[in-house]
């Protein structure tokens, strides 16, 4: 087993992290500072990290329905109540994989993998989050297409993958991104106060049959259906995953309006006509072609004099002499 997968397994870091910490020269093997990242490790040896012996724990995933009024801390300074104090003390040493704010409820996994942590939280991964939404005021399908098309908020750039309702009141929002309470951010932006917010999915694994406080163990068979789902494609390429749901995808359509499809006037400012432009006006009579000294011929097919007939045969016309000045009665 590699080096950095092996520290990921004891729950150290992941294994991004975990090569951090093998570069940095903090690992030993039998004694021996290790710097190499494709070094094996073999199950006699020991394995040392900033001076702590470490070993691979048994995988454990747990999820867990968190219900609101608890924080996803270990402790806490004014003395509110924790998921912590919802789990045996046997899970005590778990740490959580992203984390809901007091005030929301719903899925949160607490785990001693650190890959599987790296899975689910960082965006590029594809893991989606699905949130179930109760606001004050009704919904419309124009702030549905704000959420995916995004927003600046306090945390930054903030954007949601997929939007629709349920009622009025009531919509899902899945994101990808984890700003810190993105969803109640975007929302007051917007003009909205979110009065229930619960995270009802987390990639394939959903919120079904596990009450209020509740918790169980995945199995190994589920832990690695989190790393044979693919990442998500983007936008342009992936199908809506609103349009397998049967549901409706609120995300604005770029469709060119009807004005954007008149010829624009390249003349603006005061004084000056905007709109279509002049050569393009209605004001002009039917018949109207404006003279141009590319395009000397008439509508009847007649040339002017020195043009070149119609066709592409033929020699040009001769252009008449110049006439010399007119002579008197008395020169003749």
């Amino acid at each position: 087993m590699r080096l950095n997968r092996y520290l990921s397994q004891c729950g150290v870091a992941s294994r991004r992290g975990a090569e951090e910490i093998i570069l940095g020269g903090r690992v030993s093997i039998n004694g021996h500072i290790v710097t190499e990242l494709a070094t094996q490790v073999q199950p006699e040896d020991k394995v040392v990290v900033d001076g702590s012996p470490v070993r691979t724990e048994t995988p454990v995933v747990l999820v867990l329905n968190k219900p609101k009024g608890y924080i996803c801390s270990r402790g806490d300074k004014h003395e509110r109540m924790t998921i912590y104090d919802l789990l045996p003390l046997k899970y005590q040493n778990l740490h959580h994989v992203g984390r809901l704010d007091k005030d929301s409820e719903g899925l949160i996994l607490l785990t001693n993998r650190g890959d599987l942590s790296h899975r689910l939280i960082h965006p590029s991964q594809g893991a989606e989050k699905e949130y179930e939404v109760v606001v004050d005021q009704p919904l419309n399908a124009d702030v549905m297409a704000k959420l995916v098309k995004g927003m600046m908020t306090e945390e930054g750039f903030a954007r949601a993958e997929r939007t629709w309702m349920d009622t009025d009141y009531r919509a899902h929002i899945v994101l990808k991104m984890g700003l810190k309470r993105q969803i109640r951010m975007m929302l007051y932006y917007l003009g909205y106060e979110v009065t229930r917010l619960t995270r009802i999915r987390i990639g394939w694994l959903k919120l079904h049959g596990l009450a209020k406080g509740a918790y169980k163990e995945l199995t190994p068979t589920e832990i690695e259906r989190f790393f044979k789902e693919e990442p998500a494609k983007p936008r342009l390429e992936r199908k809506s995953a609103a349009e397998e749901d049967g549901v409706e995808d609120h995300r604005p359509a770029r469709k060119r309006s009807p004005e954007s499809r008149e010829p624009r006037s390249f003349k603006s400012g005061p004084g000056k006509k905007s709109g279509p432009s002049r050569r393009f006006s209605e004001d002009k009579p039917s018949g109207f072609r404006p003279k141009s000294k590319f395009s000397p011929r008439s509508r009847s097919g007649e040339t002017e004099p020195g043009e070149r007939p119609r066709g592409r045969s033929g020699p040009p016309a001769r252009r008449p002499a110049p006439r010399g000045p007119r002579r008197g009665p008395s020169s003749r």
